[in-house]
């Protein structure tokens, strides 16, 4: 099955089906039978939602969401987290509503990121659901039983207490959440394989035509540093063709530090594997950007094992990264070191512990908004303050409270 994944995968991202196996080619009439009824299904859905056979709700806070029109690798679990942290400095408690897909990393990697900090991350398939059980416990900023001081308009929100009201909701992986309003609409792109070959899944990588950006206001480029010039252009141009008003922003993923996946507290530094022979081993969707990561860092001799994205490690699995790593070992006469990333490790740390006696460390990174065409951290953050203050402002509104002066 992992094998199968892998084909699917690679036919999505391939522009040359000539390039293509002869098993991968045998299967494209199959996934363009299924990217058809796909297609079909989407569009249904679209039309229930257009003639009010399914409705939207509002949510009584700003709904950020932060969603992608592709597969994973996107950088929406780290962005999600980008955005909390700031809401949070802002003194709003944000609600992040997650899914809980495939293992729950992403949640895990999230709570222990925000831990201590005024960000709740509430899990589950009925975000809507979710989110009531949440206003229930905390109560939300707007609510009639807060008080005038917690509804001042955002430029006052610094100067607030601490408040365990909501006050913002982020959606992770709400594109194809149609059921809520979204206030902000936030897409992420890898900017390595960006769209692939343009086709619907699982024949192609998108969840949606590219015609949907129409309904985006943030188209975010993920991994910008690990790509050209020139290429950063050309997709400012495609982008901006489909949408003149889009507002296009640029991310990369800063590497910290490394920690041991037997002490996570422990804190290990970039350059502790300069001149070392490397094995990545990852089950996420952009494994290359890991792996040019790790390149970057001065490495002897970086080799990969890829895993599908929120692959769930078995034993077996460690077994044939134990003969990879004899490989190397023979090969190199040193000790090779295991790198993952965090997801992998949050999925099940207990796993890695099979590889003994060879070295585990899983990286640390962070989001940040590089500085091209004038798009910034700051632009960026000026985005979400005209969101958050438009949609608080409206809720006082609502609520016959007095906008402050």
């Amino acid at each position: 099955m992992e094998k199968l994944k892998k084909s699917v995968i690679e036919i999505a991202y391939s522009r040359d089906h000539a390039k293509l196996s002869s098993l991968q080619r045998s299967l494209i009439p199959f996934l363009y039978m299924a990217s058809s009824l796909y297609k079909l299904g989407l569009s249904l859905r679209h039309h229930f939602y257009l003639y009010g056979i399914c409705s939207k709700h509002r949510l009584p806070v700003p709904v950020i969401s932060v969603g992608n029109l592709t597969w994973g690798g996107n950088g929406k679990t780290p962005m999600v987290e980008f955005i909390a942290l700031w809401l949070a400095s802002s003194g709003i408690s944000p609600l992040i509503l997650n899914r809980g897909y495939a293992g729950g990393d992403e949640a895990k990697m999230l709570r222990r990121h925000l831990a201590g900090s005024l960000v709740k991350v509430g899990i589950g398939a009925d975000r809507r659901a979710t989110a009531a059980w949440y206003f229930n416990k905390y109560g939300y900023v707007g609510s009639r039983s807060s008080t005038l001081t917690e509804k001042r308009c955002l430029e006052q929100a610094r100067n607030l207490p601490k408040s365990e009201k909501i006050g913002a909701i982020i959606l992770d992986d709400g594109m194809q959440h149609w059921s809520l309003h979204h206030d902000l609409e936030i897409v992420m792109f890898n900017g390595i394989t960006l769209w692939g070959n343009g086709q619907l899944l699982p024949l192609g990588p998108l969840r949606e035509p590219l015609a949907a950006l129409e309904k985006a206001d943030v188209a975010i480029v993920h991994h910008a540093n690990l790509i050209s010039a020139q290429r950063i252009e050309d997709i400012i141009i495609t982008l901006q063709k489909i949408k003149d008003s889009l507002t296009v922003v640029f991310t990369e993923m800063a590497p910290s530090f490394f920690f041991e996946v037997t002490n996570i507290n422990s804190r290990i530094s970039l350059g502790t594997l300069s001149n070392s022979v490397v094995l990545c081993v990852s089950a996420i969707g952009s494994a290359d950007a890991f792996v040019q990561t790790m390149q970057k860092l001065g490495a002897y001799h970086v080799d990969r094992l890829d895993f599908t994205d929120h692959h769930m490690f078995q034993d077996r699995d460690m077994a044939l990264i134990k003969i990879k790593l004899e490989e190397l070992e023979k090969t190199f006469a040193s000790k090779p070191v295991i790198v993952v990333t965090e997801k992998d490790y949050d999925r099940d740390p207990a796993i890695f512990e099979n590889l003994h006696p060879y070295r585990v460390l899983a990286l640390r990174s962070q989001l940040k908004i590089m500085n091209i065409k004038g798009c910034n951290e700051d632009r960026f953050e000026e985005l979400l303050e005209k969101t958050v203050r438009a949609k608080l402002s409206s809720v006082m509104r609502s609520s016959e409270l007095k906008v402050c002066s």
